[in-house]
C-alpha cells in the first residue's frame, strides 16, 4: 500500500482498505451506465425477523457502520450496509448526475435484488438525507426510520449560501488531505476536540482522495458535493410518513457550503439543537433523542451511549454486546 505524508493511499475503489465484513456487488445499469455497488450483508445467528439498512455519511463508508453492524446482528437483525455510487468501494462513474433521489433509487434497487421488504433505515450525516428522500419515494418498503445526525435539515443556498459550479468544486475536492480533512471535522464534527481513533476515518477518506484514482475520485466528489447542495429535503418534512427517529449530538455544527458563506449567514447555519427540534416537531410521527456531549457522529464518539439508544428506539429489549468488535472508530 502506497504512502503519502506518513498516510496511505488507497485504490479508486478503496482497495487496500478492510471491511468488517464480506463486501459483495451488485451489478446494474445505471442512466445507461454499467455501475456496481459494494455492499455487505450480514446475517444474525438468531434472526428476529427484522433486516436494518444503514446509510453512511459523505465522508464515510459502509465500513464505519462496523460496531453498529455487530450490536444489531446480536440483536438478531440482518444488516445490509451499502457504499453508495460514487463512494467507498462502489464505482465511481465520471459523468454520472448524481442526486439524492438518484441514490434512494440506487439503494431501493439493491433491495429488491436482494428481496428485502418492510426495513429499518438508519442513515447518517448524508445517508440520513438520503434516508429522508427515501421515506418520501418508498415509503410502503419501511417500517421505520432513524436519522443520526443528518444532514439536510436546513436548505442552505435558501438560507443564502452562495452556489459553487464543479470546476470550482473540483480545486477544492484536489486541495483534500488528511490534514484538511481532520481540521474541518474537529472544527464542526466535534466541537474542537480529537481522539487518535477518529484519525482511521480520515486516513480512509484523505487515502482515497490522493490515491491513484485521484483524478477520478475530486471529479465524483465535486458533483456530489453539487448534489447535496441543491438537493434539499428539508421543505418536505410534512410529508414524511414513516415512524422517524432523530439522533442528534448537539455539539455538531456541520453545514454545507459554510466556509463560503458571510459572517451573518454562517453564524445562523449548523445549530444542530434548533434543527433537531424543528424537525422533530415538523415529521409526523418523530421521536428526538438528544445526546448533549456529543457531535456530528455520535455513534462513533460513544459507541456504548449511542447503540443503547438505538436498540431501544428499535424496540430491542436488550443489552447490546459486541460494541468494541471489529469497528468503533470512525468518521462521517
Amino acid at each position: 500500500m502506497a504512502q503519502a505524508a506518513d498516510h496511505p493511499t488507497y485504490g479508486p475503489e478503496l482497495e487496500g482498505f478492510d471491511y468488517p465484513y464480506e463486501v459483495r456487488h451488485f451489478k446494474f445499469t445505471s442512466q445507461g451506465i454499467d455501475v456496481q455497488m459494494a455492499y455487505m450483508d450480514v446475517k444474525p445467528q438468531v434472526p428476529n425477523g427484522r433486516t436494518a439498512v444503514l446509510l453512511h455519511g459523505r465522508n464515510f463508508c459502509g465500513a464505519t457502520w462496523g460496531a453498529t453492524i455487530a450490536v444489531l446482528t446480536n440483536a438478531g437483525f440482518r444488516v445490509i450496509a451499502p457504499d453508495q455510487i460514487g463512494f467507498g468501494k462502489s464505482s465511481k462513474p465520471l459523468g454520472y448526475q448524481f442526486s439524492i433521489p438518484q441514490l434512494a433509487t440506487n439503494t431501493k434497487q439493491l433491495l429488491t435484488s436482494l428481496n428485502v421488504t418492510h426495513i429499518v433505515m438508519i442513515g447518517h450525516s448524508m445517508g440520513g438525507m438520503i434516508t429522508m428522500r427515501f421515506c418520501l419515494m418508498f415509503p410502503n418498503a419501511l417500517e421505520q426510520s432513524v436519522l443520526v445526525n443528518p444532514i439536510g435539515l436546513e436548505d442552505w443556498q435558501g438560507e443564502g449560501v452562495p452556489f459553487a459550479d464543479i470546476d470550482e468544486g473540483i480545486k477544492v475536492e484536489k486541495a483534500t488531505t488528511f490534514e484538511s480533512i481532520k481540521q474541518y471535522e474537529q472544527k464542526f464534527y466535534y466541537a474542537g476536540q480529537w481522539k487518535p481513533e477518529y484519525d482511521r476515518w480520515v486516513e480512509m477518506a484523505a487515502g482515497l482522495w490522493t490515491g491513484p484514482g485521484a483524478d477520478v475520485v475530486t471529479k465524483v466528489q465535486a458533483r456530489v458535493a453539487e448534489m447535496i447542495f441543491l438537493n434539499p429535503v428539508a421543505h418536505e418534512f410534512e410529508h414524511i410518513k414513516v415512524p422517524t427517529v432523530l439522533m442528534i449530538g448537539q455539539l455538531d455544527r456541520t453545514a454545507i457550503g459554510i466556509n463560503r458563506a458571510s459572517p451573518d449567514v454562517a453564524k445562523r447555519l449548523g445549530n444542530y439543537p434548533k434543527l433537531g427540534r424543528s424537525a422533530a416537531k415538523r415529521i409526523p410521527n418523530a421521536k428526538l433523542i438528544e445526546f448533549p456531549d456529543l457531535g456530528h457522529a455520535p455513534q462513533i464518539q460513544s459507541p456504548e451511549a449511542f447503540h443503547k439508544a438505538l436498540l431501544k428506539a428499535l424496540d430491542v429489549d436488550k443489552t447490546p454486546h459486541g460494541t468494541n468488535s471489529q469497528e468503533s472508530r470512525g468518521r462521517v
